[in-house]
C-alpha cells in the first residue's frame, strides 16, 4: 500500500507552526546529549527555518569556556553535517553563546541572568526563555529552584523548563521532586521529556486510531485478545555503566517509554485535540493499569541478563564483563511483564511488555493480536489459522502491517495469512525528524501535548512500585536470568505467555 498513489503531487503535509523569538538556554552543555542530539536537532528547525531570525543558544557548563570554544566544539561535533552545510552552519553559530555556570551557585546564575538579558537586546529575544536540563537528575530540584529564586521563570507566558529523563527513581522521590518543582512553575511551564513520544510513529498511532472509523469499534476487549509492546535494542550498555548500574531496563526503558507507549495504545479517544485532554486521557489509563498479580508481583515479571555471545570472529562480552560493571551484578539489563488495565474497554485482555540490550534484533513495535473466528470453517495452510494481528512499527522500518488470512491458491478451500503493510519511507519518501527535532519545536512553542505530566509521572511509578520494592527487598523473588547476547532473551520470560497459550512475536 502506497500512500504516494493517492497523492501524485506529494504535498507537504508538515504544519507548520511559528515559534516566536527565543532563547533556549542548555544546562549541561558539555555533555553528550547536547551535541549529540540537542544542537543538531536546532540546527534541523533552523535549516527548515523552523527557528525564527531573532534566535539564541546559551549553553551553560561548569568548563571555563568562550562563546568561540563553545562554537568550535559543537562544529567538531558535528562535522559531516557541517560540512554538506557550510553556508547554513555559519549562519547558525552565530547565534551560540556560552556561559560558565555552576548551578548550585547563586552568584553563578545571577551572572547568567545579567547574560541573557544582554542576549535579550543583542537578539530581540523579549525575554523569550526555554531552559533545558541536560543534567544530572540529583540537580534537578536545585537547578530549578535557583531559577526560580533569580525570577527567571517567572513569567508563565515566556518562560518554560524542560526535564529529561529519570524523573524520579520511584514513586515517593517522583512526588518529592514533582512538590518542588512545581513550586517553582505552573504545570504548563513544565516539560518533562520523552523522546519515544518525538516519534512520528508513536503519534501515528493517535491518527490511526481516531482517523479512521474502521478501527475505533474493534479497538477493544471484545475482538483485541492481547497486546505485546517491544522494544528491544542490539547495542549493550556501552559507555553508561555508570548510570545503568544504578538504574537497570525496568528504570530505564519500561518506567517511562514503553508505558507512554501502552498509554497511547489504550486511551480513550479524547473529546478534542488539545493537550489537556490527550494527557487527561493518557493519565486515566495509567491509573487503571496494574501487574497481573498485584498479590504475587514476582509471578508476573521476569528478569534477565546477556552473557557472552555472537559469533566466533564477533565475540560479544556479557553485562558482567562490560567496563564499570559490578563482576557480580544483579543489575537487569531485560525485562518482560504482564499488565492488565482494569476499565471497561480493556478489561481481562493481557498486555505484555518487554525491553533488552543485545537482543536478536533492534526494534520497537505494537503487536494487537485480535481474536479468532469463532468457527474454522476452513483449513489452514499452517495447521490452524492464525490470528489476525496489526502491528505497528515504531522502529526501524517504520509502518504498520495488517495480517489476515486469504485463500491460499489451488484446488480446496485452504486459508494462509498474508500482511498489507504501509511504509513511511515508500508512502512519502523523505526522512522524518528525529524526535528531538518535533519535542524542541513543541517546547518553544508551549505545547505539551507530547510531554509528560506529573500526575502521569507518578502513575507510571506507582505502578511498577511492587516490582521495584522486591528488588530492593527480596531480590530472589525476582531473580536474574542470563541470556546469551543476540538471542531474544531468557527462555523463562516465555512462561509468562505460555500460561495464555501465546508466543512472543519473532520479528
Amino acid at each position: 500500500m502506497d500512500i504516494s498513489a493517492t497523492n501524485p503531487l506529494r504535498v507537504d503535509l508538515r504544519q507548520e507552526r511559528v515559534i516566536t523569538p527565543q532563547c533556549l538556554v542548555i544546562f549541561g552543555a558539555s555533555g553528550d546529549l547536547t551535541h549529540r542530539k540537542l544542537i543538531p536537532a536546532l540546527f534541523e528547525l533552523f535549516k527548515q527555518r523552523r527557528l525564527p531570525s531573532e534566535f539564541a543558544v546559551v549553553g551553560c557548563a561548569r568548563r571555563s569556556w568562550s562563546n568561540d570554544e563553545f562554537r568550535q566544539r559543537m562544529t567538531a561535533a558535528l562535522s559531516k553535517e557541517v560540512e554538506r552545510n557550510k553556508t547554513d552552519w555559519e549562519k547558525f553559530s552565530k547565534n551560540l553563546f556560552y556561559e560558565s555556570v555552576d548551578i548550585e551557585s547563586q552568584e553563578d546564575v545571577i551572572k547568567l541572568k545579567n547574560k541573557l538579558e544582554e542576549i535579550d537586546k543583542l537578539m530581540s529575544t523579549h525575554g523569550n526563555r526555554t531552559f533545558y536540563l541536560s543534567v544530572s537528575p540529583k540537580f534537578y530540584s536545585t537547578a530549578c529552584q535557583s531559577l526560580a529564586q533569580n525570577g527567571l521563570l517567572r513569567d508563565p507566558k515566556r518562560n518554560r523548563i524542560v526535564i529529561e529523563k529519570p524523573f524520579g527513581r520511584d514513586f515517593s522521590s517522583a512526588q518529592q521532586l514533582n512538590k518542588i518543582v512545581q513550586s517553582c512553575a505552573l504545570e504548563n511551564q513544565i516539560f518533562r521529556i520523552d523522546h519515544y513520544l518525538g516519534k512520528e510513529t508513536v503519534q501515528n498511532i493517535l491518527v490511526l486510531r481516531f482517523a479512521n472509523s474502521i478501527f475505533e469499534p474493534i479497538w477493544n476487549r471484545n475482538y483485541i485478545s492481547s497486546v505485546q509492546i517491544t522494544s528491544a535494542e542490539t547495542v549493550g550498555v556501552e559507555d553508561r555503566a555508570g548510570y545503568y548500574e544504578s538504574s537497570g531496563a525496568l528504570r530505564d526503558m519500561v518506567q517511562n517509554h514503553l508505558t507512554q507507549m501502552l498509554a497511547i495504545t489504550a486511551m480513550e479517544p479524547p473529546g478534542h485535540f488539545d493537550p489537556e485532554a490527550i494527557r487527561n486521557e493518557k493519565a486515566k489509563v495509567l491509573q487503571a493499569a496494574s501487574l497481573a498479580n498485584e498479590l504475587e508481583p514476582w509471578k508476573c515479571c521476569v528478569r534477565g541478563q546477556y552473557s557472552e555471545g555472537g559469533s566466533k570472529t564477533n565475540k560479544i562480552i556479557g553485562y558482567r564483563n562490560e567496563p564499570g560493571v559490578n563482576a557480580n551484578s544483579t543489575t537487569e539489563t531485560y525485562v518482560a511483564m504482564k499488565l492488565f488495565i482494569n476499565n471497561w474497554r480493556w478489561q481481562g485482555v493481557p498486555f505484555y511488555v518487554r525491553t533488552g540490550k543485545r537482543l536478536a534484533k533492534r526494534i520497537s513495535e505494537i503487536v494487537l493480536t485480535f481474536r479468532e473466528a469463532p468457527v474454522h470453517l476452513f483449513d489452514a495452510a499452517g495447521g490452524t489459522p492464525t490470528p489476525n494481528q496489526l502491528i505497528l512499527r515504531i522502529q526501524p522500518n517504520e509502518g504498520a502491517e495488517f495480517r489476515f488470512e486469504v485463500k491460499s491458491p489451488g484446488s480446496g478451500m485452504r486459508s494462509r495469512p498474508v500482511e498489507m503493510e504501509f511504509s513511511y519511507d515508500e508512502s512519502f519518501g523523505e526522512p522524518f525528524d528525529d524526535g528531538y527535532v518535533r519535542l524542541l519545536a513543541d517546547a518553544m512553542l508551549g505545547d505539551t501535548t507530547l510531554f509528560t505530566r506529573s500526575d502521569e509521572v507518578e502513575a507510571a511509578w506507582k505502578l511498577y512500585t511492587p516490582l521495584l520494592e522486591l528488588i530492593e527487598d527480596s531480590p530472589w523473588q525476582l531473580p536474574i536470568y542470563q541470556y546469551e547476547a543476540r538471542t531474544w532473551g531468557p527462555s523463562e520470560a516465555d512462561s509468562l505467555l505460555a500460561q495464555d497459550q501465546l508466543l512472543w512475536r519473532r520479528p
